[in-house]
Order: C-alpha cells, then sequence, then structure tokens
C-alpha cells in the first residue's frame, strides 16, 4: 500500500456550511492521531475520486 493523498480521495469532501474540506470515514483512534499529523498515512478507504479516471476503465 501507498502513502495516499487525501485530496485525490473520493471520501475526502468539501462542506460549504464549513467552507473547508473534511473526510467522511470514520478513522479508528490511531489512523486519525497519524492523519492529524500529517505523517505518512496509508489509509485503508482511500478511493480514487478522478472521475475521469473512472470512465476511462468503463471504456
Amino acid at each position: 500500500m501507498t502513502n495516499t493523498p487525501c485530496e485525490t480521495c473520493a471520501n475526502y469532501v468539501y462542506d460549504e456550511l464549513a467552507d473547508c474540506y473534511f473526510c467522511t470515514i470514520n478513522l479508528d483512534e490511531d489512523e486519525m492521531r497519524h492523519f492529524l499529523m500529517g505523517a505518512s498515512f496509508n489509509c485503508s478507504y482511500w478511493r480514487n475520486g478522478d472521475d475521469y479516471a473512472v470512465v476511462a476503465k468503463q471504456k
């Protein structure tokens, strides 16, 4: 598993009311600590959020 940048994940969404991005997955305590520290984080919930890549595979 490689490091997974949250910005490319489908679970990392923008909340207009809070005016910020957040992860929709409920991370456990250790995962949240790594996430908040900005350390190398291998997220097992990461999904490709690139809609164009998903469509390209369907062809």
